[in-house]
């Protein structure tokens, strides 16, 4: 907070700062005569009629009245990474788009528009890396127009809590009634530690380079076998892992100096047997022959069990998407 030389706190933001991140201290509840505060950092998306909205890197909102405000200061971006790879957001977006292609693209201005027949929410939206060259709510029009051809549903993949991701864009499309329907964690980390994990039944994990009936029975979102198929074979270099009978699954994409996993998968019945660490150990290794040095993922916020798993094997948060839906 910005303290001045008499030792009184200081609000050093104004509505000029919309779009920088700030950091701003704000009075929440008066207990006993005493006042409460709540420290807040994220971007400035509005200040209108005395209301500050700022996004936080996990993407939600949070509304604050300028009169409680006790202290407000602009802040640089979060720091970088001093472990593990290093990526911009633009970069590991364009990787992870490579690794989820649609079977159909457009662009718009600097927007991809994405469609697969509704296969997956990633190929099933907009990728906005940039302007899209036209007045936003002309953009939207034809986004929504766009989706409807194809009788999908329109959406926009909004990503948060990094330098240069789309916080501004979050907050003008909840402005015009859509709705973040689903959120996810991208994680980035070293490669070489997922592959040198101990993980005995690694050794037992079958690699091929198309997913079989069994593989696809497993993952268990496929009502379109030949539609899945036909999706998750294309990237650069497409692995597929599997435990015999099911067990576990897995998918890797090497690109460069990248690996994405996706698609990790284990039966129920033979959960908390290491199954997950090793399906990834293996595809770890085969990523590494191949020449890839740093390993990245995506994760729902809702699924403790796989952040929990990806915390042991050295994944950070890198930045959080989001899918907002137009509203209906």
């Amino acid at each position: 907070m910005e303290i001045t030389a008499g030792g009184l706190l200081e609000v050093r933001i104004t509505p000029a700062d919309v779009g920088k991140r700030v950091s701003v201290r704000r009075v929440e509840a008066v207990v006993s005569g005493s006042p409460e505060f709540t420290d807040t950092v994220g971007v400035l998306t509005s200040w209108d009629q005395g209301v500050l909205l700022i996004t936080k890197k996990d993407g939600r909102s949070v509304r604050i009245s300028e009169s409680s405000l006790v202290a407000g200061k602009v802040v640089p971006a979060a720091p970088a990474r001093r472990r593990g790879p290093a990526a911009s957001f633009e970069e590991l977006s364009r990787v992870a788009a490579r690794a989820w292609q649609p079977l159909e693209s457009e662009p718009l201005g600097d927007w991809t528009l994405r469609a697969a027949a509704g296969f997956t929410r990633r190929a099933n939206s907009v990728l906005p890396l940039g302007d899209p060259g036209i007045p936003l709510d002309d953009a939207l029009a034809r986004v929504t127009s766009w989706y409807a051809e194809r009788s999908l549903p329109a959406y926009v993949q909004v990503a948060t809590g990094a330098a240069g991701t789309q916080e501004m864009l979050g907050a003008e499309l909840e402005r015009r009634g859509w709705v973040n329907e689903v959120s996810a964690e991208v994680r980035i980390g070293a490669l070489a530690p997922v592959g040198d994990v101990d993980a005995p039944a690694a050794e037992a994990v079958h690699l091929t380079r198309v997913p079989d009936e069994e593989w696809l029975g497993r993952y268990g979102k496929v009502s379109d076998p030949d539609l899945a198929r036909r999706m998750l074979v294309e990237g650069p270099s497409v692995w597929f892992a599997a435990l015999p009978g099911g067990r576990a699954i897995g998918r890797c994409v090497v690109d460069g100096r990248w690996a994405g996993f996706a698609a990790v998968t284990v039966d129920p019945a033979h959960r908390r047997e290491g199954l997950a660490t090793a399906v990834m150990a293996a595809l770890a290794r085969r990523a590494l022959e191949e020449g890839a040095s740093a390993a990245w993922l995506q994760v729902e916020t809702d699924n403790p069990g796989a952040l929990a798993l990806y915390d042991g094997l050295g994944f950070a948060r890198h930045h959080t998407y989001h899918h907002y839906r137009a509203a209906s």
